[in-house]
């Protein structure tokens, strides 16, 4: 059983069912109560659908209906009309004897039916009639007030829910009869090629073995302060005001990384592709030759265009499918904006993220910007937290994070370990680099 409002999806999938099961060489009968044949062949034409193989069974109302005025002055259209149609579905069941069958809407038999007594009873001995014919059966149902589906609910040995709201499209299984399903809502999108479904993301499911090792951003003095680099599959968050370079310095790592053949990924909610190109290339950070080489992708994110679960789903095509070992998400602001759906669904939903790319052995990079913190002289300040944990505020609770703090004063910049001293280093065209301690941050 498929339900939902009139515009929610029922019919797209009921023609995607039919199509899968032709591609399979199985026999398929689509039997229309409602919109006529002609319509449903070319609203499947505008989807790319070719349905030449597909048998219908137009029991929709003929225009000679309303013509010639033929409708009943003393009969009831279930006295009349009924016996008709169910003898007609039956007799083109037997002789196609049909693998699959889809029936849109079946909630249109009510009308021909006295009471719901008789109706349920009609829809049971159908059903029982397919099955007893070994056929698969998916029918739509109308779910309006003053006749609700809970009856069919019962009677099914399977629920899917399509919802269309304000935050996008979703589908819900409520109910499959005899196996085990994932629960809840997932994203859907309509589009040229049907239709496409974004589970949600469980990332349990996607743990791999990896090496644990560090990821070194290629300056020495930095990666002298992290010990290191930053290690593979853990989550980094770099934070601090505009112009303060969290972005270059989490490209950094990701041009180190193009130089050992690794695939690194930015989604930018914030900045164009080309000023991230233009800015880094005027530290010597050649974006351009990355892009060219394959090694770095930049996905600029439009506002608004994509649920939570369509945007974990591109992560996931990046690190599946085209191996990327870092990621990095420019910024958490632009995320929480232009991302479909409530602050707190979304602050999980990045957690989940995190959890999944960890889990796969990948190094995250969690750009966020926050208001400026006076240094001595007015500094601004960026702080870099390590091995982030998201906690029910969002991603900056973590105690056992470890900062690092970017200053920046009269066109220089600084990076400190532990909040324990001070380095400096101006900022030049030519490089990215941290100089020796100066000060003691309090």
């Amino acid at each position: 059983m498929v339900r939902g409002d009139p515009g929610a999806g029922k019919s797209l999938l009921g023609l995607h069912f039919p199509i899968e099961g032709f591609e399979s060489e199985e026999t398929v009968l689509y039997i229309n109560l409602e919109e006529t044949e002609a319509n449903i062949r070319q609203s499947a034409r505008s989807f790319g659908f070719d349905i030449e193989g597909v048998d219908f069974l137009d029991l929709s109302p003929e225009s000679e209906f309303f013509v010639r005025d033929l409708s009943y002055d003393v009969f009831r259209p279930d006295e009349v009309e009924q016996g008709t149609i169910t003898a007609t579905i039956a007799d083109r069941v037997e002789a196609l004897s049909p693998d699959r069958v889809v029936v849109d809407p079946l909630t249109q038999l009510r009308y021909l039916t006295p009471d719901d007594y008789q109706f349920r009873k009609q829809v049971l001995a159908f059903m029982r009639f397919l099955h007893d014919q070994g056929t698969t059966v998916l029918f739509t149902s109308q779910d309006i007030e003053p006749d609700p589906d809970d009856d069919l609910q019962f009677m099914s040995d399977g629920t899917i829910t399509l919802e269309n709201t304000r935050d996008g499209r979703f589908v819900e299984v409520t109910k499959f009869r005899g196996s085990d399903f994932e629960g809840g809502e997932h994203s859907l999108r309509i589009h040229r090629g049907g239709m496409t479904v974004y589970p949600d993301l469980i990332p349990r499911q996607h743990r791999r073995e990896f090496v644990s090792e560090k990821v070194p951003s290629g300056v020495p003095e930095f990666d002298e302060l992290l010990h290191g680099g930053i290690e593979r599959g853990t989550v980094t968050i770099i934070t601090g005001p505009t112009g303060v370079g969290k972005t270059t310095t989490g490209v950094q790592f990701m041009k180190e990384a193009a130089g050992r053949g690794e695939r690194s990924v930015v989604y930018s909610f914030e900045e164009a592709e080309d000023t991230l190109v233009h800015r880094c290339g005027a530290i010597n950070v050649s974006v351009r030759e990355m892009l060219e080489s394959e090694t770095l992708a930049i996905e600029e994110i439009e506002p608004l265009q994509l649920s939570a679960d369509e945007f974990a789903h591109m992560v996931r095509e990046e690190v599946e499918n085209r191996d990327a070992r870092i990621v990095m998400i420019d910024g958490i602001a632009g995320y929480r904006l232009s991302v479909r759906g409530e602050r707190g669904e979304l602050n999980r939903e990045l957690h989940k993220l995190g959890k999944y790319l960890k889990n796969r052995g990948v190094t995250v990079v969690l750009v966020n910007e926050s208001t400026s913190i006076a240094g001595d002289h007015g500094e601004a300040i960026t702080t870099v937290r390590m091995n982030l944990a998201t906690g029910p505020d969002g991603p900056l609770t973590d105690p056992y994070t470890h900062p690092i703090t970017f200053v920046r004063a009269d066109f220089q910049a600084a990076a400190t370990a532990s909040g324990s001293s001070r380095r400096r280093r101006p900022l030049s065209r030519s490089s990215f680099g941290v100089g020796g301690p100066s000060s003691v941050l309090v």
